[in-house]
């Protein structure tokens, strides 16, 4: 089991190049890579996301990448956007004149601007060798987020095992209870009958009857059997190596109807605090899930 959120970092280099990455994940439904490369790399994105794609299922993967001459060798250059900085002050220019004065951008309005300023060296980066260095680099830091990763799902698992341990706890309290719930009500209806002075045999075919709905309407006995079907899923899923947060989120769903359902049926005050306990614990698993890959 692999939670959604690591980060991890690798470098490497060649007799040209050195290669910087760093990856950083956090959660996400579906798998987004976004890789962000020098410009005259621009073409190796395709093959960074599919280096990643299979050690990555789901989540959110920023990918942090620079290269560079091995020990300072070549001089760090800073290049400007001529056609972005003059649309930016043109862009001023024109509120200015909306809102009917002066507006001046400042520096750290330039600075702040993606793809203002690229910092990098003089000398032109060749894609292939600079992708010797990149590709080692980037198994190492894909490695590492990975292992912050399971670390990170560890943890879970052990709260997800303990979280479950409780649900099985508050399951079993609701089936010894459910048994006891027709003979409450024969004892409630025969109070309300004796308060009204309408005294009723025991053996009263009407009273029979009624008792026969009642416990035929609050048997929870399917719910109760779906519990524990869900729960030994549950439990397979969480000692899975495979990916398994999209199916622990479907199953606290259904264990989320179970114990609904049982509320519902059972129109009991001693059950009903006990359903709302479990799903209490429960939705403390479903938050949790979010972060499972």
């Amino acid at each position: 089991m692999q939670s959604m959120t690591g980060f991890g970092r690798g470098t490497h280099t060649t007799d040209q190049w050195l290669a910087s990455v760093e990856a950083a994940s956090i959660n996400r439904k579906q798998m987004e890579i976004i890789a962000n490369l020098p410009r005259s790399l621009q073409s190796l994105e395709t093959r960074v996301r599919q280096a990643v794609l299979p050690h990555v299922s789901r989540g959110r993967v920023q990918l942090s990448i620079r290269v560079e001459k091995p020990d300072g060798e070549a001089a760090t250059q800073i290049r400007i956007n001529p056609a972005l900085a003059r649309s930016f002050e043109s862009a001023f220019s024109d509120i200015s004149h909306i809102i009917g004065r002066p507006l001046t951008p400042t520096a750290a309005d330039f600075m702040r601007q993606p793809g203002m300023m690229e910092i990098g060296t003089s000398e032109e980066i060749d894609p292939e060798s600079a992708w010797e260095a990149i590709s080692p680099a980037l198994d190492q830091a894909v490695r590492n987020l990975n292992e912050m990763r399971a670390s990170e799902g560890k943890h879970l698992q052990e709260d997800f095992l303990a979280r479950l341990g409780q649900l099985m706890a508050f399951t079993r309290t609701l089936a010894d209870s459910a048994p006891f719930r027709p003979l409450r009500q024969r004892e409630i209806m025969l109070k309300r009958l004796n308060d009204l002075n309408l005294p009723l045999e025991m053996d009263d075919e009407r009273l029979v009857k009624e008792l026969a709905i009642f416990a035929d309407r609050c048997d929870i006995s399917e719910e109760l059997t779906r519990l524990q079907s869900h729960f030994a899923k549950f439990q397979d899923y969480v000692h899975s190596d495979e990916p398994a947060g999209r199916s622990l989120d479907f199953l606290c769903q259904e264990l989320f109807r179970e114990f609904n359902t049982i509320g519902s049926k059972a129109n009991d005050a001693n059950i009903a605090q006990t359903v709302v306990e479990a799903k209490t614990e429960l939705e403390k698993i479903r938050e949790q899930v979010q972060n499972i890959e």
